[in-house]
């Protein structure tokens, strides 16, 4: 479990916006420059968290959250993009076949329409 410590910027009836700053193990990681788990190149980062200690604003709170969901999540944006393009290339290499296009530039084609719709469901996921 991973643990950071921030400021609650804005509370709603069970969740809080916590304002928190990019830790030690984001300074040691070699992603940290175009990672956007906690908000990229900016040395802080705004989350939702459930407020199960009624937090108030500018109160400065621990927030945690499980390393397995973050796995998950960075599974979800970074690996389907890719899973989805190579499926739609596959894809649309057999179904030139069948048409009796070129395969090669149909295979792209459903390849970039396969990764647009990743995309899509990458956003309806998360």
């Amino acid at each position: 479990m991973a643990t950071e410590e921030g400021i609650v910027t804005k509370v709603y009836s069970s969740t809080a916006w916590v304002k928190c700053t990019k830790s030690a193990a984001c300074e040691t990681c070699k992603a940290k420059g175009f990672c956007h788990t906690m908000g990229g190149g900016d040395d802080d980062v705004e989350v939702e968290a459930i407020n199960a200690a009624g937090a108030k604003v500018d109160d400065r709170v621990t927030i945690s959250f499980e390393t397995s969901s973050l796995l998950k999540v960075s599974f979800l944006v970074y690996m389907v993009p890719v899973l989805f393009l190579i499926l739609g290339v596959v894809i649309g290499d057999k179904i030139a076949l069948i048409l009796n296009y070129d395969q090669t530039i149909f295979s792209i084609v459903v390849g970039f329409l396969f990764l647009f719709a990743a995309f899509f469901f990458v956003k309806a996921k998360g």
